[in-house]
């Protein structure tokens, strides 16, 4: 029974770093429901298990205690092994979800593939683009995206900028 109270505040927490591993929500359960094998998709479905959830919790809680989850798996191990007594599929659903963990199984990683280096390979850029880099690749910010105005009272393409005061 340790066994499965330990696996339970490990679903418990998952996800959470704020949770204190006493009470599980309603995601949690599924998944714990899912990773452990007792949700198999035909006779314990995830319809099932949400419904479980919201009868076992209590009338006004978002998330159930460990009591709560005792008791939904009393009543999944009769509908998920049929023709089993009550007692051995309780015995046969623990077994399913002792010593389990979360798994991270299907989180994004970043991919550093073909596409992704040459798009991010600042020595290939052509025009205005280019100039938004230093020689070594590192970008120069907002000096690089924009025109920043110079204020000395010429238009840009003047020639004779600087110039007035030695003519007159």
């Amino acid at each position: 029974m340790a066994n499965l109270e330990s696996t339970f505040r490990k679903f418990a927490t998952y996800g959470d770093t704020a949770a204190s591993g006493n009470d599980m929500t309603s995601k949690n359960f599924a998944k714990m429901m899912k990773e452990c094998g007792v949700m198999d998709g035909k006779t314990v479905t995830s319809t099932d298990v949400d419904i479980l959830f919201s009868k076992v919790k209590a009338k006004n809680a978002r998330n159930i205690t460990y009591p709560e989850f005792m008791e939904a798996l009393k009543e999944l191990s009769g509908k998920r092994f049929k023709g089993k007594s009550p007692e051995e599929a309780l015995q046969s659903i623990h077994k399913l979800i002792e010593g389990k963990e979360p798994a991270n199984v299907g989180t994004t990683k970043a991919v550093a593939a073909g596409g992704v280096d040459r798009l991010t390979d600042t020595s290939k850029y052509t025009g205005s683009h280019k100039e938004r880099f230093d020689e070594s690749g590192k970008g120069k910010g907002i000096a690089g995206r924009a025109d920043l105005a110079q204020n000395t009272g010429y238009v840009g393409n003047y020639k004779g900028s600087g110039t007035y005061d030695k003519t007159h």
